[in-house]
């Protein structure tokens, strides 16, 4: 078996040449695994996705919602120190914090009391 030196494997120029062709390979793989057509890569795109595509932020509807604070959150990403808070020392649930018809929060009502 041939040794090699890592700092010689890392150090070694690729070619353009070889990097597109390694990303062919990689591309036409993920496509046989995931089963998309040609015809699916170059077919329009959701709205939501041709704004992530057009640079433009994305905005995501609020998930949940303190009551009292009005912290919110899209449920994307890590959870916010604020729900952590909410759910582990002011005794709420994650269906009082839901909004937007996923639950009590934001309802007429006004603010959901925590659970002493």
């Amino acid at each position: 078996m041939m040794e090699m030196d890592v700092e010689t494997v890392v150090r070694e120029p690729v070619s353009p040449h070889a990097l597109r062709a390694s990303a062919l390979r990689q591309a036409r793989w993920l496509m046989a695994f995931y089963g998309i057509t040609p015809e699916e890569l170059v077919a329009r795109v959701p709205a939501q996705m041709a704004a992530v595509d057009s640079g433009v932020p994305r905005a995501l509807p609020v998930k949940y919602r303190h009551p009292v604070t009005g912290d919110t959150w899209d449920g994307e990403g890590s959870h916010p120190q604020w729900l952590r808070r909410a759910l582990l020392q002011d005794g709420y649930r994650v269906a009082e914090l839901r909004v937007d018809g996923h639950g009590d929060a934001g309802a007429s009502s006004g603010v959901v009391s925590p659970i002493v």
